[in-house]
């Protein structure tokens, strides 16, 4: 089935790209994606942060004022809130995403839980959040669930620290139950994915009677992603509760790779990008003639991808605003799809992550180093940035 060229979305429509940005801002983020699409200013500008934090120098002044202001929605709920208006005035929806990840004490995992049904609280009070998310890796120590997914003996003081992670995990989606607040929860590497799987089908058959509540994340670059995907869509079947998925391509490409080779086991990861594109574009194929039985979320920012559901979606005469199907983005990424979508009436959503400065870090240091190693992402980014310059200084 291929994408119908009638209904093709013009993404490089950068006046409803860049619609909300003032000339101002425009510059500024001009700025931003010219640094970050050069990999040396990257790195150093990594090294020159670290080094400042390291050594109290006060740095967190410029971070909130550049990176900071551009990837990320504020530094609480409260503080999201403007961010959550500015997007829905443009009929985008707004995921908050408390961005902890990595911590070991379980002070800051049940603190971090707390805040996560904080934003399930806000979600059903506030039309415009349609969704919750979180991580497991920042309600559980990374080193106790890799022992559980290679179903290693936990000793006894391991085995009441893994009960407090699943208590954390339950907690948080029954509160989306209650709340009637869908609740996507993170992939993670693929040595802690099988009990994370494992967990999230469990959760899925307790709380997913009625609607798609809790909702797994699958990384496209693995090639076992389709058929895991179908495993567990079969799976739900039999068991009669819904199905309710994130696909992303990946973000642990080298980390899995390298991981691989050191400890001599078959990679887990496609060959190649374009095996990675297939996959992707198939499985949307296989959602979207299932659309009334699985709720499923697009999160991409390559443009083919998202004009093929787009073209999906009236090819099978389906809604625009499907209440099955959603497309996402990060917040400060790829505006020129989010707002042509949402422009067309496609439910669109962003993820906006939020947290101090410190704690947003390791979040952006990713945000930049995507932008720089993803082929053209920050070339596409400028570019667009600069026709709309062009179009405003023409237009007087």
């Amino acid at each position: 089935m291929s994408t119908n060229k009638t209904d093709s979305i013009d993404f490089s429509n950068s006046e409803i790209a860049f619609q909300g940005k003032a000339n101002r801002d425009l510059r500024e983020t001009y700025l931003l994606f010219k640094v970050m699409n050069n990999a040396g200013l990257v790195k150093t500008g990594k090294n020159l942060v670290n080094f400042a934090f390291a050594i109290h120098f006060p740095i967190e002044w410029f971070i909130k004022a550049t990176i900071y202001k551009h990837f990320v929605g504020g530094t609480s709920i409260d503080n999201c809130m403007a961010t959550v208006d500015k997007l829905a005035e443009r009929n985008v929806g707004a995921i908050l995403d408390f961005a902890v990840e990595g911590e070991k004490d379980d002070a800051l995992f049940d603190a971090t839980a707390k805040e996560v049904i904080r934003t399930i609280e806000e979600a059903h009070n506030n039309t415009h959040i349609p969704f919750s998310a979180f991580k497991i890796t920042g309600v559980g120590r990374f080193e106790l669930l890799e022992k559980v997914s290679d179903g290693e003996s936990l000793t006894e003081d391991e085995k009441r620290e893994y009960e407090r992670v699943r208590n954390r995990v339950d907690a948080i989606f029954r509160s989306g139950y209650e709340y009637d607040v869908p609740v996507l929860i993170d992939a993670e590497e693929t040595w802690i994915q099988p009990m994370l799987d494992d967990l999230v089908l469990e959760m899925m058959e307790k709380y997913n009677t009625e609607k798609a509540i809790v909702q797994n994340t699958y990384q496209m670059y693995r090639h076992d992603s389709i058929e895991r995907i179908k495993a567990h869509h079969k799976t739900a079947c039999e068991k009669q509760f819904k199905f309710g998925l994130k696909i992303v391509r990946g973000a642990y490409m080298e980390k899995e790779r390298a991981r691989a080779a050191a400890l001599n086991y078959p990679s887990p990861i496609q060959p190649d990008k374009p095996a990675t594109d297939r996959d992707f574009d198939e499985i949307i194929r296989y959602f979207v003639d299932n659309a009334d039985d699985i709720a499923f979320m697009v999160a991409t920012h390559n443009e083919n991808s998202s004009n093929l559901l787009a073209s999906l979606i009236e090819e099978k005469k389906l809604p625009k605003n499907h209440p099955n199907i959603f497309f996402a983005q990060l917040y400060g990424m790829s505006d020129h799809i989010t707002y042509n979508l949402a422009e067309r009436g496609y439910n669109v959503v962003k993820y906006v992550p939020y947290g101090e400065v410190r704690t947003m870090m390791p979040y952006l240091f990713r945000r930049a180093e995507e932008n720089t190693s993803v082929k053209g992402q920050s070339s596409r980014e400028l570019s667009l940035i600069q026709k709309e310059r062009k179009r405003r200084k023409n237009n007087g």
